[in-house]
């Protein structure tokens, strides 16, 4: 499971990561090339962040 999250959406990203698959996340930067072609799950922002499984 892959969440993409702007910085503002990050807290809620890794809430709903953990109530979905009840356990704890990574959460990588993007890097600059990533953010270019990702959008936030929850809004229209650039993506900064993902939060992924292990």
């Amino acid at each position: 499971m892959k969440k993409f999250s702007c910085e503002m959406h990050i807290d809620h990203a890794l809430d709903m990561f953990v109530a979905e698959q009840e356990d704890f996340p990574i959460m990588d930067k993007l890097s600059n090339d990533e953010k270019l072609s990702t959008k936030c799950d929850y809004c229209e922002e650039q993506a900064a962040y993902i939060v992924s499984s292990k």
